[in-house]
């Protein structure tokens, strides 16, 4: 369930419950005080509560005082005995422990008045709700007023509880005194009370045989369910099949599990040995350094037990001091001084001649415990994320995505697009989730591109002005993903139209630049006009430089799109004829206003007056702005209108027509149509007014798609069914 749907839900859950626990308390300031049940013929006490009539007169009886004489019940649905349901038998009266219960906790003990007692009898009344005796006069209970509104307080509760709970009435009473239905007659296909019921099946006629039912508002005819039943017994072939498929499904899920458990246990025991052999490792590593270091500490030992008084080295100096022979003690004396000596710094400089701490052999597992705990099942890749910034539509479709960061690694795409026919509109350029699709609009099949390497694919065998739709997917061991989005995609309008910018017309290298390829250009104000605007002490520093493409067009209908570079000052684009072009390059106009336009007219509505079409056809762009001339067709305002500059512009010739339409290339939305004269060969131009750059769009053709090696996948299962 979606969260709004899920938000809805709730919402309107709280507003049953408020309006459940409202009709509850409504309910409770319904009931009478000494029955506890929805009152009858309420009457108003003195004090201002209320009861039923009956109940107040069966008090009064109780208590001692004569039977009061009661009016007469009105005829309305709720209280007359002669309209009320069948079902609903009338209300029995109040229990007399219960009424001595309020009336010895109110009175204590009944007064006991007779009625030959000759003073005026005033009856006192035990009210429930206030706990007093309230005075009801000479007269009684015929004094006390009948409490009309509540009466119909109760009629409509009464009537909307029995809505609420889908009462099915009878459908052959009169309105004012319609009954609750009690019976059904699946062969009349209606509701009848029992008296109803009677007089449409009298005994002995053919409808007394009629199958009756309990009534209901969904009423379904016996001919209906036959039908149905009848139904799935001829299918009783696809049954078995089916049941067939759930066995064969079951014995599966049991032997695939246990195989699946196979696995998982033979995986535990490679790490076990893995552990095992590597502890191995380890412990050997960790002998060898103890024995190394035990093995210099006893020597370290040995030389400083040798310098005790009566062992090792003191000992033999103290001999050799005593030898008599000169020779002998000379050849012994200079070993003995070395050994000496040596002796005494190790004493003066001690220190353990190895390391007994082991804080080497120190072992951090955190990173192990944390992969291991976080072992699992291998999943299935995550849902890719379209990149809608680089996914576009021109010679062909170009899809760019990626995995979500938690998602399992891919190793391979399977991309799957299909042409979306009609109510296509409304749905360029938009991204839906899985399994939406437009209202308006059908699908053809699903085609599919598989084991795609990288993160991007190109489709091409397009259909010119075509919505496609697109979706992709990602595999890996554990099987494919979820697709993606699915993100729609406008093909252009015509074949995409491939050129370059021409250097050929005599590019002032000083101020526009073409970049590798021919596809990019820059221009920048002229130093020289710059210093020639300064002594001259004028403002008049624009400098106006055309560049047109390498091709002519003289036949047939073309697209192409560019980028304007939002910081451009004036950067006009459109197509011109080829021969008025050179001469107006050749023949430069005063560029003293950044306002004068050198083409058609169109941006100052010079030329509308003409019937003949202009040579030219630019549109302006500028400063984050399009400029929309006042007599676009899809401009009916009296003046230009200006909107934000899209990304990518495209365009579109019409040559046999001499119609050139401007559009947004990211949507294929129409941003202006105008006309240009075609009587001779055309070729697209672009026009700065200042500081600009542009970039001519790149055919998708021409892009180097990353491809990773494709890593093959067979995915297989390890029970087969025995039925295939």
């Amino acid at each position: 369930m979606a969260d709004a749907e899920l938000q809805t839900f709730t919402s309107i859950m709280d507003a049953l419950v408020r309006i459940s626990s409202n009709m509850k308390s409504i309910e409770r300031e319904l009931h009478c005080p000494v029955c506890e049940e929805m009152v009858k013929q309420p009457i108003v006490l003195p004090c201002m509560h209320s009861v039923c009539i009956l109940c107040a007169a069966e008090v009064l009886v109780q208590r001692g005082y004569p039977p009061p004489e009661l009016p007469p019940e009105p005829n309305t649905p709720t209280s007359s005995p002669i309209t009320r349901s069948p079902r609903q038998t009338r209300r029995p009266p109040p229990k007399t422990d219960r009424l001595d219960r309020v009336i010895r906790t109110v009175c204590g003990t009944h007064p006991g008045r007779r009625r030959k007692d000759t003073p005026p009898v005033i009856m006192l009344f035990p009210c429930p709700t206030c706990g007093k005796d309230v005075e009801l006069g000479e007269r009684g209970l015929a004094d006390c007023l009948r409490n009309l509104t509540l009466e119909r307080i109760v009629e409509r509760y009464r009537h909307t509880v029995s809505l609420g709970s889908m009462a099915v009435m009878c459908q052959f009473c009169k309105p004012p005194q319609a009954l609750e239905a009690t019976k059904g007659c699946a062969d009349c296909r209606s509701n009848f009370c029992n008296e109803c019921f009677k007089l449409y099946h009298p005994w002995g006629t053919p409808r007394a045989q009629h199958e009756h039912i309990l009534p209901t508002h969904s009423f379904r005819p016996k001919e209906k369910i036959t039908k149905e039943m009848n139904y799935i017994l001829a299918n009783q072939d696809s049954v078995q099949a089916q049941i067939t498929q759930v066995e064969s499904g079951i014995a599966q899920t049991e032997v695939n599990s246990a195989v699946a458990k196979e696995q998982l246990n033979q995986c535990v025991s490679e790490l076990r040995g893995v552990l095992a052999e590597r502890q191995g490792a380890l412990a050997m590593l960790l002998e060898g350094s103890r024995s190394q270091r035990a093995g210099s500490l006893n020597a370290q030992l040995s030389e400083k037990q040798s310098l005790l008084e009566n062992a090792g080295l003191l000992t033999y100096t103290q001999e050799l001091l005593k030898e008599t022979d000169q020779s002998c003690f000379v050849q012994a004396a200079r070993v003995t001084h070395n050994r000496l000596v040596k002796a005494i710094e190790n004493l003066q400089h001690f220190s353990l001649s190895a390391d007994p701490s082991f804080r080497h052999f120190q072992m951090d597992v955190s990173r192990e415990l944390k992969a291991l705990g976080s072992m699992d099942f291998i999943q299935a890749p995550l849902a890719p994320v379209i990149d809608t910034q680089k996914t576009l539509a021109y010679d062909q479709l170009y899809l760019c995505w990626r995995l979500p960061q938690d998602s399992a690694p891919a190793w391979h795409y399977s991309v799957e697009y299909q042409r979306k026919v009609g109510g296509a509109g409304a749905l360029w350029g938009r991204v839906l989730s899985e399994g939406s699709s437009g209202s308006n609009g059908t699908h053809c099949s699903w085609q599919r591109l598989d084991d795609v390497g990288g993160t991007n694919a190109v489709i091409d065998k397009l259909e010119m002005d075509s919505v496609y739709v697109l979706r992709v997917r990602g595999c890996n061991k554990a099987g494919f993903g979820e697709y993606s989005e699915e993100v729609y995609l406008h093909t252009p309008p015509a074949p995409v139209l491939s050129f370059c910018l021409d250097s050929r017309w005599g590019l002032h290298a000083e101020r526009v630049a073409l970049g590798k390829g021919q596809t990019y250009a820059r221009s920048v104000p002229g130093m020289t006009l710059l210093q020639a605007a300064d002594r001259a002490l004028t403002s008049c520093h624009l400098t106006s430089d055309l560049l047109v493409a390498d091709v002519s067009i003289t036949q047939g209908r073309h697209y192409w799109a560019c980028s304007v570079e939002p910081g451009s000052y004036l950067v006009k684009v459109g197509v011109g004829v080829e021969a008025k072009l050179q001469e107006w390059f050749h023949l430069p106009q005063d560029m003293a206003s950044p306002r004068y336009d050198p083409d058609s007219g169109h941006d100052s509505g010079a030329e509308d007056a003409q019937d003949c079409p202009p040579p030219f056809c630019f549109l302006t762009m500028g400063m984050g702005k399009i400029l929309l001339p006042k007599c676009g067709a899809s401009n009916t305002s009296t003046g230009p209108l200006t909107a934000p500059l899209p990304p990518r512009l495209g365009l579109c010739l019409d040559f046999e027509k001499g119609r050139l339409t401007f559009y947004d290339a990211h949507s294929l939305r129409v941003l202006w149509e105008g006309t240009v004269d075609c009587s001779a060969p055309v070729c697209p131009a672009f026009c700065f007014i200042g500081g600009g750059a542009l970039q001519l769009q790149e055919l998708i053709a021409n892009r180097s798609t990353e491809q990773n090696p494709p890593r093959r996948v067979t995915i297989q299962t390890r029970a087969t069914d025995a039925g295939h």
